[in-house]
């Protein structure tokens, strides 16, 4: 199948049996490539992917339906996903928007709104995605077991089978999981999460407001979202700003921050290699010394 014909049995797969009026390539990300497509009926944006790992964009569909049902922050709109041909999809509604100077105030307050759902324990009851690195899940009463060992063990483990655990490196993370509950609260509620909201994982839609995109969502302790959103640039001040309004910071944030960001750069590190291995061993460093 050529491109079009397969986006036009995306289309197909959701009940839009519409001739396809236009379509063309746009910008989404590193894994799947992504369409804009107008068909006779509407237009959507469809991601697609050859051969992609079993359950990839239903655990997508799951997590922005999850967000949806929380009514606290706008998502798009899924139609569905499908196969054929060896290509996956997953087919959304297409949002279009310019920010405006209440974007990021209604992205802070939105988020806090989401982390004040709370899921029955910690995790999920379905395995998702973190990127492209399978996520193991399952529920878990306390929230420093499920951090430990279905985050950061998990995420060591890999890096050790792609050689990227060196000697000095596994001894500091095992004397790190060791004193682990210094830092890591076990009186948190379970909040829902995005689970990866980085810069590029959310935009804005008609009238500048904010909608969340590609998520991986769990229920955790919600600090661990804010700290990654803090990792690589930081949102605006506003964002912080609004998001304390709804939802204030424990006085041990800071204290903490850089342990809930070592999983997102062991992600990294995993997906990226060693240029983020330096990030991870001065975090290490610092909570399990020399």
């Amino acid at each position: 199948m050529n491109r079009e014909t397969i986006l036009q049995e995306a289309l197909r797969s959701i009940g839009d049996d519409s001739r396809i009026r236009h379509w063309r390539r746009v910008s989404g990300g590193d894994i799947n490539d992504a369409y804009r497509v107008q068909s006779d009926k509407q237009t959507y944006f469809i991601k697609m992917q050859r051969f992609p790992p079993a359950g990839f964009f239903a655990a997508e569909q799951v997590g922005l339906e999850l967000i949806k049902q929380a009514n606290a922050i706008r998502v798009p709109g899924v139609f569905g996903t499908g196969e054929a041909d060896g290509y996956g999809w997953l087919v959304l509604e297409w949002v279009e928007g310019t920010e405006t100077a209440q974007t990021a105030e209604q992205l802070g307050r939105g988020l806090a709104r989401l982390h004040h759902c709370r899921g029955p324990a910690f995790g999920l009851d379905r395995n998702t995605y973190i990127g492209m690195l399978p996520q193991r899940n399952g529920w878990y009463g306390r929230w420093l077991d499920y951090y430990r060992d279905v985050r950061l063990v998990p995420q060591m483990k890999r890096a050790a089978a792609n050689g990227l655990l060196s000697a000095k490196r596994q001894i500091r993370f095992e004397r790190l999981l060791e004193r682990l509950d210094q830092w890591i609260p076990n009186d948190c509620f379970p909040s829902l999460l995005h689970g990866d909201l980085w810069g590029g994982n959310w935009l804005p839609g008609p009238g500048g407001v904010p909608y969340l995109i590609d998520p991986s969502v769990f229920y955790g302790h919600y600090e661990l979202e804010i700290a990654f959103t803090e990792l690589f640039g930081g949102f605006p001040p506003q964002f912080y700003a609004s998001y304390q309004e709804l939802m204030p910071l424990s006085s041990e944030y800071h204290e903490r921050k850089p342990l809930y960001q070592l999983f997102y750069l062991l992600v990294h590190l995993n997906l990226f290699g060693e240029a983020y291995g330096t990030a991870v061993d001065r975090v290490l460093e610092r909570y399990a010394g020399e």
